[in-house]
C-alpha cells in the first residue's frame, strides 16, 4: 500500500486529474510529459519499433500531453548520436506510428522542431553525412562538455555564420509540414538551451550586424519568423514554444538586465500570435553550467518576471516540478499548466501513481539515460535498459491502492 495523504494533499493533487484545455484540443488531464532526448534511433536517425513502445507507455500510462523528443529538423551532428529527424518521407512514416499508438491509448501529442546550431562536431558521423559545415548565428564556438562517442571527446566546432536565416526558417516550414502529415497535434519549438533560436536571442552568441542582431528587436526576428511560419502549417492556437531565460546551458547567459529586457520583447510579441501556449523553464542546477570558473545562466523566478505578460497563450513551467509542487503552483493560479521530465523517465503511468498514491520510482540509472553508455551500441537489446524496461514494476504495483 502507498502512503496515506493528508485530505489537503489529496484535495492538491486532484488539480492534475481535471482535463485542461489547449487551443482546440482537451487534454483529459493536466499530467503533461516534456520532450527528453533518450537518443534510441539505432542504428539512422528514423524512430524504431522500440520507440513506438515507449511512447504508447507513457499514453496508457494516463498521460494528456506527450511532446516527442526533439525531432533534428535536418540531419546535424548533435552530442546524441541517434536523435531522431523529421525532414524526411521515412521519418514521417516512422512517426506515425507513434502518433497512432499514442492517440489510440487516448493521449495526444505534440512534435518537438528542434536544431541544435552550434551544438555540433564536423566529425560527427551525421555531420559528415549531411555534407554540410556546422551554422550559427555567428562563428563563435560553443564552451561546454565534450562529444564523448568521438576520439579524443573534442569540444564543440567553431561554426560558420549563417548568411541567409530565411533558409533555416524554411526547414522549421518544412519541418512543421512532416510533422502534420506524421499525424501529431501540433508543435513545439525549441528555442531553449543554447540551440538555434536560443543563439539568436543572446547577445553573448549574436554578433550579426544585419537585421538579425544587435538590437532586441533584430535578434528576436528569428525566432519569431518562425513561430509565424509554423502557425501558418498548424494554426497558432496547435503551436507551442519552449523558452529557457535562466539557463546557461551550452554556454549562455546575458546579465539580468539584458536577459529581462530581451525575454520580455519576445514573450509580448509571441504571446500577440495567439500561441497554443510558451513553456518557460524555470532556473535549476541541471541547466547552470560553470565555464571558465564562472556559472553561465541568469538565475531569476521566471513567474514573477513574465507571468504578467501572458495575454493570449497559456503560461505553462518546467523545471523538476514535484507532482505535488506543479498541483501547487497551477491551483494558485501562478500557471496554466506544469511539464514533467524525468519522472516519466522511469514512471509510464505517473498519473496513475499520483492518483492512487502509489510511490513513485527515481531511480533512473544516468549511464542509460541516453542509450549506452557514450552512444557506443554492442548490443541492440541493451537499447530497452532503462527505457522501455519499467513497465514490469508498474505492472506488479497496480494492484495497490489507499
Amino acid at each position: 500500500m502507498g502512503p496515506s495523504l493528508s485530505t489537503p494533499e489529496t484535495s492538491l493533487l486532484s488539480t492534475l486529474s481535471t482535463p485542461l484545455k489547449i487551443g482546440p484540443l482537451t487534454l483529459r488531464n493536466k499530467f503533461m510529459m516534456s520532450s527528453l532526448t533518450r537518443d534510441r534511433c539505432y542504428p539512422t536517425n528514423v524512430p524504431t519499433e522500440l520507440m513506438v513502445e515507449y511512447y504508447r507507455q507513457r499514453a496508457k500510462g494516463g498521460v494528456g500531453l506527450i511532446v516527442s523528443e526533439g525531432m533534428l529538423i535536418e540531419r546535424q551532428g548533435t552530442e546524441w548520436p541517434h536523435a531522431p529527424g523529421i525532414w524526411s518521407d521515412e521519418h514521417i512514416h516512422a512517426w506515425k506510428k507513434i502518433t497512432e499508438a499514442v492517440h489510440q491509448e487516448g493521449a495526444h501529442m505534440y512534435a518537438q522542431l528542434w536544431h541544435v546550431g552550434r551544438v555540433r562536431h564536423s566529425d560527427a558521423p551525421e555531420q559528415i553525412a549531411s555534407g554540410e559545415p556546422v551554422y550559427a548565428p555567428s562563428p563563435i564556438a560553443a564552451k561546454f562538455g565534450k562529444f564523448r562517442f568521438l576520439p579524443g571527446e573534442p569540444p564543440c566546432s567553431t561554426p560558420l555564420e549563417i548568411q541567409d536565416p530565411m533558409n533555416f526558417v524554411d526547414l522549421y516550414r518544412q519541418a512543421a509540414i512532416n510533422a502534420k502529415k506524421a499525424g501529431f497535434d501540433g508543435v513545439e519549438i525549441n528555442a531553449s538551451n543554447g540551440y538555434l533560436i536560443h543563439t539568436f536571442l543572446d547577445h553573448t552568441s549574436n554578433h550579426r550586424t544585419d537585421e538579425y542582431g544587435g538590437s532586441i528587436r533584430n535578434r528576436s526576428r528569428f525566432g519569431l519568423e518562425v513561430l509565424e511560419v509554423v502557425s501558418e502549417v498548424f494554426g497558432a492556437n496547435r503551436v507551442g514554444v519552449k523558452l529557457s531565460p535562466c539557463s546557461g546551458r551550452n554556454d549562455m547567459g546575458m546579465s539580468l538586465k539584458d536577459t529581462l529586457d530581451t525575454y520580455t520583447y519576445f514573450i509580448t510579441e509571441a504571446d500577440k500570435l495567439e500561441l497554443a501556449y510558451m513553456v518557460l523553464i524555470r532556473h535549476i542546477p541541471l541547466l547552470s553550467a560553470i565555464i571558465d570558473g564562472k556559472e553561465r545562466g541568469t538565475p531569476h523566478d521566471v513567474i514573477s518576471s513574465y507571468k504578467h505578460l501572458f495575454k493570449n497563450s497559456l503560461f505553462f513551467l518546467n523545471g523538476d516540478y514535484s507532482p505535488i509542487e506543479a498541483a501547487d503552483v497551477i491551483a494558485s493560479g501562478r500557471a496554466h499548466g506544469v511539464f514533467f521530465g524525468r519522472p516519466f523517465i522511469s514512471n509510464p503511468d505517473l498519473p496513475k501513481r499520483v492518483e492512487k498514491h502509489i510511490p513513485l520510482n527515481m531511480n533512473v540509472d544516468m549511464l542509460t539515460l541516453y542509450g549506452p553508455k557514450d552512444g557506443i551500441i554492442v548490443d541492440v537489446e541493451a537499447l530497452s535498459k532503462g527505457y522501455t524496461d519499467y513497465s514490469e514494476a508498474v505492472v506488479a504495483e497496480e494492484g495497490d491502492d489507499d
